[in-house]
């Protein structure tokens, strides 16, 4: 009897560090069993430098395409090939593929699950938003909300030309002249789940919607602390859904 050929199996995964809490490697799993795919498997690369980054793909054989998570977004960027136009103007990568002929391409998909999750709850006085840090996750926010024409102003540490307040300057008169807050730091997320940005929570009112793109826990401090004070609130889940999808077809698998 003839032997059956054996599946050739397709490998994805998420390249980032610290990432044992992963929400991709589970999404990815739960979606192979739901929708009977057997040939793919999804797999943590949890790299201590993005000069590893160059092994993986050596040695990684049937390797497709990979997500990216912090502290990789812009670092990943010089070992590709080319960059896809928005995730170039954005200025970080989360997801790339492997084409047939080996070459890197790097695209964003982040700015697709932001812009789709937070479109449902925007109303006609959210006109200005405070992002909360200025890492890889918050340019594709500030390129969803330039596309929508919507002013925003960061906020960090430090100031720099980019930065227009520090935590130190925020005051009540700022947040309610913001009505829409956005977290990209990681304060908050699990284990450290007391942690929350530092800001006068007191000036926010039942017009703001507060994001947070922390989806462990799903209800973070910071999300608690507005939904007190009557906010709309939402978390980061369906925003990674949405860019898992994306990266998906992407994939093209």
């Amino acid at each position: 009897m003839d032997k059956k050929p054996e599946k050739h199996m397709h490998k994805l995964g998420l390249l980032g560090k610290n990432i044992s809490y992963s929400f991709s490697r589970n999404h990815f799993k739960l979606k192979f069993e739901k929708e009977g795919i057997t040939d793919v498997t999804y797999d943590n690369f949890d790299i201590e430098d993005i000069s590893m980054f160059p092994s993986i793909i050596k040695n990684t054989d049937g390797l497709k395409g990979l997500n990216v998570t912090i502290p990789y977004k812009q670092a990943v960027i010089p070992f590709l090939d080319k960059v896809d136009k928005k995730a170039k103007a954005i200025g970080a990568v989360n997801t790339i593929k492997l084409k047939k002929n080996g070459k890197l391409v790097g695209y964003n998909t982040d700015c697709y699950g932001f812009k789709k999750s937070i479109k449902p709850y925007l109303k006609t006085h959210h006109k200005k938003v405070l992002i909360l840090g200025t890492g890889g996750a918050s340019k594709a926010i500030a390129y969803v909300l330039n596309e929508l024409r919507i002013e925003f102003a960061y906020v960090s540490r430090t100031a720099s030309e980019h930065v227009r307040f520090t935590y130190d300057d925020l005051n009540e008169t700022i947040i309610k002249d913001f009505d829409i807050i956005i977290n990209c730091t990681p304060l908050g997320t699990f284990p450290n789940i007391e942690n929350c940005p530092n800001i006068p929570y007191q000036g926010i009112t039942e017009k703001h919607i507060l994001y947070d793109l922390i989806y462990n826990p799903l209800e973070t401090k910071f999300l608690k602390l507005g939904k007190e004070h009557g906010a709309t609130t939402i978390n980061g889940l369906k925003m990674l859904e949405l860019q898992a999808e994306k990266s998906w077809s992407i994939w093209d698998l």
